[in-house]
């Protein structure tokens, strides 16, 4: 008899940010797949949570793949979880749920926790349509995909690390132009949360002037195009 795999969202910052239902789970479940264990294990032991944790995380789920699937697969309820956030949205999970799927395992997704949602709807943006674009890519393809989204009509999100804001927002600034909206969240949930908003150049100017720090979400206004 096939098991269960639970994809279970974890708090972004704030530890309160977990639901009722997902503390249940992460007791109840066989074994907790998790991205990096020394990160869960604060989680768990806060709440007490004593489930055996195993590391599954972007270099090693090619490998144990199938070993994982076969646990599902004899029956055991195994959870999934990132370090922060909902499984899956620019962290592992993909590969797993798939896999689960084609093996007609049963899969159940909590709700929770995810970065760009506060980020989205702080940002005083239209989010009635938007596009999720998570990180841009590094090198290739990256000048390509600027300039299609220089042309999306859409309010845009996109994840940035601090050490590659600067970059990125000079980018924006040459792609969409300097007075394009931009509202750039870091630190979402925790101490130090904050959002900058304003035209690209005048957000550029701010973290010219304050080192960037903190994982950041960027939501950027979508093109307006020229009425004829």
């Amino acid at each position: 008899m096939s098991g269960k795999l639970l994809l279970v969202p974890t708090p972004i910052g704030n530890l309160e940010d977990i639901t009722l239902r997902a503390l249940r789970v992460l007791k109840e479940v066989d074994l907790i797949l998790a991205e990096d264990t020394r990160t869960s294990k604060k989680l768990l032991m806060h709440y007490g949570i004593d489930t055996p944790l195993q590391s599954y995380h972007m270099h090693n789920e090619h490998k144990i793949l199938n070993s994982i699937v076969s646990k599902l697969k004899s029956g055991a309820q195994l959870a999934l979880i990132s370090d922060a956030g909902t499984p899956s949205i620019s962290d592992p999970g993909f590969l797993l749920t798939r896999a689960s799927l084609e093996e007609g395992i049963e899969i159940e997704c909590l709700p929770g926790a995810t970065a760009f949602v506060p980020a989205l709807v702080n940002s005083g943006l239209p989010n009635d349509r938007f596009i999720f674009e998570g990180f841009l890519p590094v090198k290739k393809g990256r000048q390509s995909r600027l300039k299609a989204l220089a042309e999306e009509t859409r309010t845009m999100v996109i994840y940035e690390s601090p050490h590659k804001l600067l970059k990125t927002l000079l980018q924006f600034q040459e792609y969409f132009g300097s007075d394009r909206s931009i509202s750039v969240s870091r630190e979402l949930s925790k101490l130090y949360e904050e959002t900058i908003r304003g035209s690209i150049a005048e957000v550029l100017e701010h973290f010219n002037n304050n080192q960037p720090k903190g994982e950041f979400v960027l939501i950027v206004s979508g093109n307006k195009p020229t009425k004829k």
